[in-house]
C-alpha cells in the first residue's frame, strides 16, 4: 500500500505555473562524451512494431546483442536467458549491464532477465552501449548497456488497447494507459500472453514423452512522475509479472513470479543531481527431468521447488555546473542481492530421496566519476570506478528426506574485494563524419547461482564453485559515423576485447560414474564444473545503417564477432576453442513503410553456425529467419494487424543434448489482431 500510494499525483507540492514545468520521468541525460563509444538507439516506433511483441526479439535488431541460447521467454528455459554482446558469450549469466531507469534488472539470483516483465510498449526507447566500462551506469557492463527508458503520456498516448490471436491457441493482449495531472503524470501497462505452444524437440527424433510446451505470463507496470519543484520531479515505480512455462516433457514445469519498487528523484539544471532506491524480489521454482533413449518416457530428476532472491540498492549522483565546455558527473551506487536454491534430487522409485539448500549473498559498494570535455568538433571522455565487493553467507548443506545425518553441510569462507576499472574515449566530427576511439576496462562479480547451484541440463550434469573470481575485461575499439545525408546514417566499429578470468562450464568427465558436487552421471552425459578460464578474446567488427525517407525506412545491422577460448591446466583442452553458444555472424534488417496507421514491415535475421557446447562437438546450424508485420486502419480509432514470425517457418537450432536430441525455438507462428487507439 505505501508503494501504491507514492505513484498519486502530489498536486499540493506542484508550482503554480504548470506552464513553465517539464517532467521528464527520465535521469540525468547522458553526458556529451558518450559520443565516444559505439551507442545504438532502437526507437519506439521500432519497439512497437516487432512481429513476436517481445523485447528480447526487439533487441535482437542491433546485431551483436545476444542471448546464451536463441529461443525466447515463451519456450527457453529462464535460467538460459542471460544477455551479452560482442561474442562473450558461453555463460548463461549476462555479461551485459541492463537497466530500467536506472535499477539493475538482472536476477538477483541467477544474473539471468526475466524478459516476460517488461512489455516493448511501455518504453520509450533502449540504448545499447557496446563495449564495457560503464561507469556512471554501475558494474557489470563487461560487453555493454542496455538502458531501457520507460515511456511518458507523449509517447503511449491516453489509451491503446491490443489483441490479437495467433498460431497454436495463442493469445496475446496489452493495454495501456497514460494522463497528465498538474504538472506530472501517471502511466499504466500491462500485458497478458498465453499459449499452447510447440513441442521443443525437432520432428524426427520426438517421441512419445514429448509434446508441446505451453505457457502463460502477465505483467502490470505503474508509473507516477511529480515536480516538487525548484526544478526537481519524483518518479515512483511499481511493477509485477508472473510467467509460467513448460518444457515439454513431464515434471518440466517452470514458475518465475517478482514485484519491483523504485523511488527516484531527479533535479535537472545548475546543480543537477539524482538519487535512487530500488527494492527487487524474485520467486523460481523449476522441474528436471531425463529422458530415455527411446523418448517413450521421462522420469523425474530434480525439483528445484523454491529458489526466493531479493536485491536492494541505490544511488546517488551530482552534476555540478562547472563550465568551460566541461561535464562532470560524481556519484556512488550500491547493490545487496541475496538468494537460495531449495531442491529435491535422487529420485528412486518415483519420489526424492534427498534435499538441498544452497546460496549466499554479496553486496558491491561503488564510487565513480565521468568527466566530459567539448571544445568544437572534439569531445573527450575519461571516467572511472572504486568498487569494493563482499561475498558472505555461502552454503551447500544436502540431506536425506527419510533424516539423519548431513550428507553435505558446507560454509564457505566469506570473500571480499577492490575493483578498479574505467573507460576513456575521443570523438572527433569532421563534417558530415565523426571519427570515435575508446578504451575500457569492466568486471562483474559472479552470480549467486554459479557460485553455488549445480544443475542438470538432460543426461548432463555441472557443479557449483564457490571460489570463482570475479570476471574482468579489458578492451578498445575504434570507430566512424558518418551522416552523408540527415535521413541516413552509417556506422562502423572495430573492436578487441579480453576477459580474463571468464566463467564457463568446463567439462571434466564423461560418464558413467559419480562425480563430486553432482552425484551419478549416466554415459550419455557429461560431468562439468563452473571455472575460471585464463581468457576469453574477441575481435570483431559492427556495422549499423539507418534511413528515413517519410513513410519509407530501412535499418540494418551486422556484427562479426571471432571470439576464442584461452586455456590451460585442466581446461587446456578448450584453448583456441569458440565460447559455447557464440554465433561468428549475426545480422538483422528491417524494410518498412508507415503512413499513419497504414502500412508494413519485413524483417530478415541471420545467426551463423554455432556450438552448444565448451568442447565445441555439438554444432548448431546456421537460421535464417523473415518476421512481417502488417497494419490497416479500420476506422479512425480502430486498426487490423497482422504479424508473422518465422514466416519461412525455418529450423532455429537452441540446443543439443548428450544424446545428440536437438531443440529448436520458435516455429512458423501468425497472428491476427485488432488495435485500438484513443484519438
Amino acid at each position: 500500500m505505501a508503494a501504491a500510494a507514492l505513484l498519486l499525483p502530489l498536486p499540493a507540492l506542484a508550482q503554480t505555473d504548470p506552464d513553465e514545468i517539464v517532467v521528464t520521468g527520465r535521469g540525468l541525460d547522458a553526458p556529451p562524451g558518450e559520443a565516444a563509444y559505439a551507442v545504438v538507439t532502437i526507437e519506439r516506433e521500432r519497439l512497437i512494431a516487432t512481429a513476436s511483441n517481445r523485447l528480447e526479439d526487439a533487441l535482437r535488431d542491433a546485431a551483436g546483442v545476444a542471448q546464451f541460447r536463441r529461443s525466447d521467454s515463451r519456450s527457453a528455459h529462464p535460467t538460459s536467458q542471460g544477455v551479452t554482446l560482442r561474442g562473450l558469450g558461453g555463460n548463461a549469466s549476462s555479461r551485459a549491464l541492463v537497466v530500467l531507469d536506472g535499477v539493475p534488472q538482472t536476477d538477483p539470483f541467477g544474473g539471468w532477465v526475466a524478459f516476460p516483465a517488461y512489455l516493448p510498449e511501455r518504453l520509450a526507447a533502449i540504448r545499447i552501449t557496446r563495449g564495457g566500462g560503464s561507469g556512471y551506469a554501475g558494474p557489470g557492463a563487461l560487453a555493454g548497456t542496455i538502458d531501457l527508458i520507460s515511456g511518458s503520456p507523449a509517447d503511449l498516448g491516453a489509451l491503446q488497447l491490443r489483441a490479437a490471436y495467433g498460431s497454436r491457441d495463442s493469445v496475446d493482449a496489452t493495454a495501456l494507459g497514460s494522463a497528465t495531472l498538474g504538472s506530472g503524470f501517471v502511466t499504466i501497462a500491462g500485458q497478458y500472453a498465453r499459449g499452447d505452444g510447440f513441442v521443443p524437440v525437432v520432428e524426427g527424433q520426438r517421441g512419445p514423452a514429448d509434446r508441446a510446451a505451453p505457457y502463460e505470463q502477465a505483467s502490470l507496470a505503474l508509473r507516477s512522475v511529480v515536480d516538487i519543484g525548484g526544478g526537481a520531479e519524483l518518479q515512483a515505480n511499481v511493477s509485477g509479472f508472473t510467467d509460467r512455462r513448460d518444457r515439454g516433457v513431464d515434471f518440466t514445469r517452470v514458475a518465475s513470479d517478482g514485484a519491483d519498487a523504485s523511488i527516484r528523484l531527479v533535479k535537472r539544471g545548475g546543480w543537477g543531481w539524482s538519487a535512487l532506491a530500488y527494492l527487487q524480489t524474485r520467486q523460481f521454482a523449476s522441474g528436471f527431468a531425463s529422458v530415455n533413449d527411446t523418448r517413450t518416457a521421462a522420469t523425474a530428476t530434480l525439483d528445484q521447488y523454491s529458489v526466493p532472491a531479493t536485491g536492494v540498492g541505490g544511488r546517488i549522483e551530482v552534476q555540478p555546473p562547472i563550465g568551460g565546455g566541461v561535464t562532470l558527473r560524481l556519484g556512488s551506487d550500491v547493490r545487496h542481492v541475496s538468494g537460495r536454491t531449495q531442491e529435491r534430487y535422487t529420485y528412486v522409485a518415483g519420489a526424492p530421496t534427498r534435499r538441498r539448500v544452497a546460496g549466499g549473498e554479496s553486496l558491491t559498494l561503488g564510487g565513480f566519476a565521468d568527466a566530459s570535455y567539448e571544445a568544437g568538433p572534439l569531445t573527450l571522455n575519461l571516467g572511472g570506478r572504486l568498487d569494493r565487493w563482499t561475498i558472505t553467507n555461502g552454503l551447500l548443506v544436502e540431506t536425506p528426506l527419510a533424516g539423519g545425518a548431513a550428507l553435505t553441510d558446507l560454509g564457505f569462507a566469506d570473500r571480499s574485494g577492490t575493483e578498479a576499472t574505467g573507460r576513456v574515449g575521443a570523438a572527433l566530427k569532421m563534417g558530415t563524419v565523426t571519427f570515435r576511439a575508446a578504451a575500457y576496462r569492466g568486471w562483474r562479480l559472479p552470480t549467486l547461482n554459479e557460485l553455488y547451484r549445480p544443475f542438470r541440463v538432460g543426461a548432463d550434469a555441472t557443479a557449483a564453485n564457490a571460489a570463482l573470481d570475479p570476471e574482468r575485461l579489458t578492451g578498445a575499439e575504434i570507430g566512424l559515423d558518418w551522416r552523408p545525408t540527415p535521413t541516413l546514417t552509417l556506422r562502423a566499429t572495430g573492436y578487441w576485447n579480453r576477459l580474463d578470468d571468464a566463467i564457463a562450464n568446463v567439462t571434466i568427465a564423461k560418464g558413467p560414474g559419480t562425480f563430486p558436487g553432482v552425484g551419478f552421471v549416466s554415459a550419455a552425459g557429461a560431468y562439468r564444473q563452473r571455472q575460471n578460464l585464463d581468457a576469453v578474446e574477441a575481435r570483431g567488427v559492427e556495422l549499423d545503417a539507418r534511413l528515413g525517407t517519410g513513410p519509407l525506412s530501412f535499418s540494418a545491422s551486422y556484427a562479426l564477432a571471432d571470439s576464442r577460448v584461452r586455456a590451460s591446466g585442466a581446461a587446456a583442452t578448450l584453448d583456441d576453442l569458440r565460447p559455447a553458444q557464440t554465433a561468428q555472424h549475426q545480422a538483422s534488417a528491417t524494410l518498412a513503410w508507415m503512413r499513419r496507421d497504414l502500412g508494413g514491415a519485413l524483417t530478415a535475421r541471420y545467426a551463423s553456425p554455432q556450438f552448444e557446447d565448451d568442447q565445441n562437438s555439438r554444432e548448431l546450424a546456421d537460421a535464417l529467419t523473415f518476421d512481417a508485420v502488417a497494419a490497416l486502419p479500420l476506422t479512425g480509432s480502430l486498426t487490423a494487424e497482422l504479424r508473422a514470425e518465422n514466416l519461412a517457418d525455418a529450423r532455429i537450432e537452441a540446443g543439443i543434448s548428450g544424446p545428440g536430441v536437438i531443440e529448436r525455438a520458435t516455429p512458423r507462428t501468425l497472428w491476427f489482431g485488432l488495435r485500438y487507439r484513443m484519438r
